[in-house]
């Protein structure tokens, strides 16, 4: 079986760099192959390497606190693009100041992202998560 595909990168004009390094590193141990766009990245530029690795999820990070209006219309446009059954995880600092997370969750379940992680998750958990998700999302 080939190892799931992910996308993974920080999207608009965030340019925290660490934390996707870290990502990058313990997914790809985790037996994930990992397509790392880096910092700085456009919904086209995500949608474009999913395309072309034809992923099974897209990884997005921000720790800016402008997660909302960067990943306003991800989904609408990965619909457009055929990629309407990739999977769309999201996390970090995705607000600005102190929104309560379960409020953060559902803003961004309702722009269509099928995972929300706070800032402080257990990646292994998302690692089990993700391929669970994968395969489900495989089966129909």
């Amino acid at each position: 079986m080939d190892a799931p595909r992910i996308v993974l990168g920080v999207i608009g004009a965030d340019c925290h760099s660490v934390g996707n390094k870290i990502l990058d590193a313990y997914f790809t141990e985790a037996g994930f192959h990992v397509v790392n766009l880096g910092v700085m990245v456009s919904q086209d530029e995500f949608l474009d390497a999913a395309v072309e690795s034809n992923a099974d999820a897209i990884l997005v990070s921000s720790l800016y606190g402008h997660g909302l209006i960067d990943c306003e219309g991800l989904r609408q446009k990965a619909d457009e693009r055929g990629l309407d059954r990739i999977l769309l995880y999201v996390g970090g600092n995705l607000v600005v100041g102190k929104t309560p997370y379960d409020e953060v969750e559902r803003k961004f379940r309702a722009m269509g992202f099928d995972r929300v992680f706070s800032p402080r998750v257990d990646l292994a958990a998302v690692a089990v998560m993700l391929r669970k998700d994968i395969e489900e999302r495989k089966k129909g």
